[in-house]
């Protein structure tokens, strides 16, 4: 017997990077325990906020220092949880003004 499933054409999560993507997760997780989970929302500008954090971890990493001092995480993990608090805001505000 043969199983049918219509996956089509749906988005294929299984693409996601594993090991970038756990990194992403414990950036994500450090957060959480040091101000509260999902605390990036209650931000003013966080375009702007979170696009200058983003740079900074990339100029560190562009610097040859890999690991950021603080949290002992990847600076480019960190850069990664920036945009992705930059897109998820730009994509709230844009299903808003639908």
């Amino acid at each position: 017997m043969t199983g049918v499933k219509h996956d089509h054409g749906k988005p294929e999560y299984s693409l996601i990077p594993p090991l970038a993507e756990e990194e992403v997760v414990k950036v994500l997780t450090m957060g959480a325990k040091k101000y509260s989970p999902d605390n990036w929302r209650l931000i003013d500008d966080i375009p702007k906020r979170y696009m200058d954090a983003a740079m900074r971890h990339m100029a560190d990493w562009r610097k040859g220092n890999y690991t950021d001092d603080e949290s002992g995480l990847s600076h480019l993990a960190h850069a990664i949880c920036c945009l992705q608090f930059v897109l998820e805001d730009q994509l709230i505000k844009g299903n808003e003004s639908n």
